[in-house]
């Protein structure tokens, strides 16, 4: 299902001759801003049983000549579905890790062996204790020794490999800096195994891993540059949109320290595999008028059009023909006749997505108007992944379906216990057992559970998992909350549902895979409402996040549901998360947001207390969740009223989903 909903949102063209694939001239032009060897799949799970499958055929080869293999493996979210489909081509096809050696990539320094964030029994967990790899074949990056050992421990690191004969395939993701293992900007395209100083914007990204930045260890042990360019074969793993930057960089800029990834430009046997999301930047997806023709559809000739007026810095009714020649789309004025065909035509197009009515506008024509009129009141399914995601992201439309009288109904995924701070869990577990102590009889008992929640708090370390009560305090937080901010926006406490999939509730930040448990609870709200409209967060930037996982789970409970009757009357918007929102062309719904509106909207998300000043997993960005929505919302505005469409003071925007 999300492989459906990437070719929609992911529209690109494609280039007129489509056997270019086969063709090794066309293949050539179609790639000629490309410095690295790269394949993009329809998704994560494609490439990384292609990675998987060509793994499992070098340990063959290897076994066949009686040689041991020799495989330099990364941890992170990257190669997770990699590592599980090599379990399965061991548990189900019999591919046997006896002849394998592996190599660790990187560690924190320092760190416990088994740390719930140490990549060393990350891999244990996610690989090592599911396949027959003899314990003394596996060499980890030992992160307990003293820095006095470091370096002598480096060296030994690296003459192990070299009499191996050298690494046989090096399996890689790609930080946002563009870093591979933990070689960080300014890392020597010489360098060695070695501790590293990690850079901030990379213990920031790490911080949700660690309950806080301030955990996050300042240093790593790291396989170097040169480490990794010795290998046979290196093959780097990179999937969602916000991986899309640095690989642009990587693959089609020049070589620099500044994007360590770049320096695989030189390497003879290097490939870096993505999904459509992840290649968004790259010159044949973005732009590929620019290469050679294309077949212009519809979607192809509005993303053209858009990113000509960004680029002359136009509206789209003053574009001329000049323009069109100038910059690669002459021979979509050859199939359109002229600029002013085309201009008209798009902006007709773009000026039909903006409605003040999100709900459908009652005894309006709707031919033009993105969605239906009838019938007049929906009831309209809101599903939000974690307790805030629907006010910070679509607040304003929430606001303005209620004001209309749309029966609106909240689907708050997952608890989101796990962004909770532990400050405020004594500041509410104060409240409780001070307001107990002057009504109830129980004060003893909640004063027993208040002490040894304490004392928990007090001795937490870092890399522990919170009392099973300390959850639960975390999640009717939350869930307070979101209540209070339902409240504030006038939807019915019946309205409201807490569905605390299950998948989420592991206690740390590693979740488990989405299950028939998750969707079945889905499911079953989508067939007692029986919604005209559902509204879910279509997030791509990470494939593994909570918020693609709670999409993913969407799409698969409306798959079962598709077949119903009432399904045929259902359609589904998706809309995005804090920190991105869909390009101008891809938007098929702007709903506009006026300044009261948008003050409504900021006091909705500031209900949300324990996110706002300083919320856990901000990123890399400092602004709080509210600013990003605003700045975004009124970044779409702006964009529109340049493209030459009326000047509003906010967008919230969607795309739809169409699923049957």
């Amino acid at each position: 299902m999300i492989e459906k909903f990437n070719k929609k949102i992911a529209i690109s063209g494609s280039f007129k001759n489509d056997g270019y694939h086969n063709d090794p001239y066309l293949r050539s032009l179609i790639t000629s801003h490309e410095k690295i060897s790269t394949k993009i799949y329809k998704s994560s799970e494609q490439g990384s049983k292609a990675i998987a499958n060509e793994i499992s055929s070098i340990i063959k080869i290897k076994e066949l000549e009686e040689k041991k293999c020799v495989l330099g493996l990364a941890v992170g979210s990257a190669p997770n579905e990699v590592y599980s489909e090599l379990i399965r081509l061991h548990q189900e096809e019999g591919l046997s890790f006896k002849n394998v050696i592996v190599f660790g990539v990187m560690e924190y320094y320092p760190i416990a062996p088994d740390a719930l964030q140490s990549f060393n029994r990350s891999i244990r967990d996610k690989l090592f204790n599911h396949i027959d790899i003899p314990k003394e074949n596996i060499n980890y990056i030992d992160s307990t020794i003293s820095q006095e050992k470091v370096y002598d421990f480096c060296i030994k690191f690296e003459e192990k490999i070299e009499n191996l004969g050298g690494i046989d395939m090096q399996v890689l993701g790609v930080g946002s800096t563009g870093h591979i293992g933990l070689n960080e900007p300014g890392s020597s395209v010489n360098s060695l195994t070695r501790i590293v100083s990690l850079d901030d914007i990379t213990r920031t990204a790490g911080a949700s891993d660690f309950f806080g930045k301030e955990n996050v260890p300042r240093k790593a042990i790291t396989m170097g540059i040169k480490t990794i360019l010795n290998s046979k074969r290196v093959r780097l793993l990179a999937w969602g949109e916000g991986k899309a930057n640095v690989l642009a960089h990587t693959i089609e800029g020049d070589m620099s320290e500044e994007i360590p990834a770049s320096f695989l430009q030189i390497h003879k046997d290097a490939r870096i595999v993505m999904d459509e999301a992840g290649g968004a930047e790259l010159t044949r997806i973005k732009t590929p008028w620019l290469i050679d023709s294309v077949k212009w559809d519809e979607g192809l000739i509005k993303k053209a059009v858009v990113w000509l007026c960004q680029k002359m810095n136009r509206p789209i009714l003053k574009l001329t023909d000049r323009d069109y020649n100038d910059n690669g789309m002459g021979d979509l004025l050859t199939e359109k006749g002229s600029a002013y065909n085309i201009n008209i035509d798009i902006f007709n197009q773009l000026q039909r997505t903006i409605t003040g009515w999100p709900g459908g506008k009652p005894n309006a024509d709707d031919s033009n108007r993105p969605e239906r009129k009838d019938p007049p009141q929906k009831r309209v399914l809101i599903f939000s992944p974690h307790p805030d995601d629907d006010v910070i992201s679509m607040g304003g439309t929430l606001l303005r379906l209620v004001d209309q009288k749309h029966e609106v109904n909240l689907a708050y995924q997952v608890s989101g216990n796990l962004a909770v701070s532990d400050a405020d869990v004594l500041r509410y577990l104060d409240f409780v057992s001070d307001y107990a102590g002057t009504i109830t009889e129980e004060h003893n008992l909640i004063m027993k559970q208040h002490k040894k929640i304490r004392k928990f708090l007090e001795n937490k370390k870092p890399d522990q998992i919170d009392l099973p009560e300390v959850r639960v305090i975390k999640g009717l937080i939350r869930k307070g909350e979101a209540k209070a901010a339902c409240r504030y926006a006038g939807i019915k406490d019946e309205n409201v549902n807490f569905l605390n999939l299950p998948f989420y509730e592991t206690g740390g930040v590693e979740k488990k895979p989405i299950g028939p448990d998750d969707i079945k609870i889905i499911v079953e709200l989508i067939q007692e409402i029986k919604p005209h409209q559902i509204f879910a967060a279509g997030d791509l930037s990470d494939p593994h996040g909570t918020h693609r996982v709670c999409l993913d789970a969407i799409f698969k409970a409306i798959d079962i549901l598709k077949k119903e009757a009432w399904m045929k009357n259902c359609w589904v918007w998706l809309y995005r998360g804090a920190w991105h929102e869909w390009d101008i062309h891809q938007i098929e719904m702007a709903v506009p947001i006026s300044p009261e509106e948008l003050l409504r909207k900021r006091t909705a998300i500031f209900k949300h207390q324990s996110q706002k000043d300083g919320a856990m997993f901000l990123g890399g960005d400092s602004r709080e969740f509210w600013q990003r929505a605003e700045d975004r919302n009124k970044g779409t505005a702006n964009t529109y009223d340049k493209l030459g469409m009326a000047e509003y003071e906010a967008f919230e925007a969607f795309v739809r989903y169409e699923f049957i």
